[in-house]
């Protein structure tokens, strides 16, 4: 990485050879985020400056439309605060057409943590939340200290009218599922994720379901159970087969509660109609 780039709360896509990585958290516990943006040639094995970001963002919900690289949503600077901004870039063959970031349509909902998915030449968004831990005032560690923050089902998604539309809500409030989903047969797969707090210990809920969004009829389904509730886990489908690796999974089956991170793949078949 180079030395400059985030760590974490990064907005990331790939188009299958170059990987873009937009903005994010610069440093452990809750420090500040950093405006730099970078693209690594997977071929290559070589790192690229991009256009910073017009300011920095935590986690913005990011992905590649039309030929520009969208980015949007987010936490602002103090990590907690939604951010409602939407910018684009023109890329190509990993690099930028421009020299600066143009202003788009802002997204209804700001927040980090969501899932970002290109499909049928549309854009959408998925799930997320708003607010987040927060650096503890005067903490020379940049200590995290809780904040309220309100996990979401809204799903957004936007066309040739270039106007956000509201498409039905997730079954139940999902976050933590940036890379957490998969094209299947026309409809998005999400796997896992954090769900509402629990009401009496106000700890965070590790979701443990397979939800599936089927593009045609704009409904929504729960189509399997996870062999542990995980967040932040990454999903691809490869050959007839849904793969999830590594995330935070739960403290057992009794504690929805999350404990540790794990590296494990898990696979299962999968079929779905069209």
């Amino acid at each position: 990485m180079p030395k400059e780039m985030a760590h974490s709360h990064l907005g990331m896509v790939t188009d299958g050879r170059y990987i873009y990585i937009v903005t994010g958290q610069y440093g452990p516990q809750c420090r500040g985020p950093t405006a730099r943006t970078f693209v690594l040639d997977s071929e290559t094995k070589q790192w690229s400056d991009l256009p910073p970001l017009p300011v920095p963002r935590y986690a913005p919900a990011t992905q590649l439309w039309r030929g520009r690289l969208h980015v949007m949503g987010g936490s602002k600077e103090n990590r907690h605060t939604p951010g409602l901004e939407h910018w684009s870039l023109a890329v190509k063959d990993g690099k930028a057409l421009e020299k600066e970031w143009r202003s788009e349509i802002p997204i209804p909902r700001g927040g980090p943590h969501r899932a970002c998915v290109v499909a049928n030449d549309r854009l959408y968004v998925l799930g997320g939340q708003e607010g987040d831990f927060m650096a503890k005032p005067g903490s020379p560690i940049f200590k995290c200290s809780r904040r309220m923050e309100v996990v979401y089902t809204d799903v957004y998604m936007l066309d040739d009218e270039m106007k956000w539309k509201t498409l039905p809500e997730m079954p139940k409030p999902n976050s933590h599922i940036e890379f957490a989903w998969a094209l299947v047969n026309n409809s998005i797969v999400i796997v896992g994720g954090t769900t509402e707090k629990h009401p009496e210990t106000k700890k965070m809920v590790l979701n443990g379901e397979v939800v599936q969004f089927n593009l045609n009829t704009l409904e929504w389904s729960v189509i399997g159970k996870l062999p542990y509730r995980v967040k932040t886990t990454l999903v691809g489908f490869w050959n007839g087969w849904l793969y999830f690796t590594s995330g935070q999974r739960d403290k057992g089956p009794d504690d929805p509660s999350p404990k540790k991170v794990v590296g494990e793949m898990w696979r299962t078949k999968l079929k779905l109609k069209e």
